[in-house]
């Protein structure tokens, strides 16, 4: 059986300070009020990605969010490992996320101007404690529809998310998103959006 290292925010210079927290025992059950809170959380960003409310999708992140799809590899049987060692298609901070969704409200957003059709669809959700009462880990697979324009062939986009939720008062944010490709070559012409 091959054992895979994972890939860690603490890899990435702009992943230095990002929450180390892991899951602790097996998944929540799915009645469980803290997997439902988690749920609801996924499915109500999933909504503002899709209507591109990029603004108040920065609000439900904390401050020191990492946001890291790692280039996926294909590599031989054993070998350990399967992203590129320090590349990646996003890797991400709260500042840097905040300037690319300033852009969005410029002239110089060409990539996403008109802009995308977008659709998030959501499953195998699964949710774990954490040794921190107010943080959760959530996985997930989601799968993205985008199509721009009239003519082009709409893109697929499918991957896997492992996020960390953490309360702050009485609001749930997104304070970890890594994110892992299906494919080792991406089929859409950018990565303008967010997943």
């Amino acid at each position: 059986m091959t054992t895979y290292i994972p890939i860690s925010s603490a890899q990435s210079p702009l992943g230095q300070d990002a929450s180390t927290t892991e899951s602790v025992g097996p998944s929540l059950a799915f009645d469980d009020p803290r997997h439902l809170i988690a749920h609801r959380w996924l499915v109500e960003e999933a909504y503002l990605l899709d209507r591109q409310d990029y603004t108040a999708w920065l609000d439900a992140l904390t401050e020191d969010i990492h946001y890291f799809m790692p280039i996926k590899v294909t590599t031989a049987m054993g070998s350990g490992y399967d992203t590129a060692r320090r590349m990646a298609h996003f890797d991400e901070d709260k500042y840097s996320l905040s300037r690319r969704v300033a852009r969005f409200h410029t002239e110089h957003a060409w990539t996403e101007d008109p802009p995308s059709r977008i659709r998030h669809h959501l499953s195998n959700i699964r949710t774990f404690a954490t040794p921190n009462e107010q943080e959760l880990i959530v996985e997930s697979a989601v799968l993205l529809f985008r199509s721009r324009g009239d003519v082009s062939e709409p893109a697929l986009l499918s991957a896997g998310r492992s996020d960390l939720l953490r309360r702050e008062g009485d609001t749930w944010r997104l304070a970890r998103r890594h994110i892992s490709a299906d494919e080792s070559v991406l089929r859409t012409q950018n990565l303008a959006i967010f997943l």
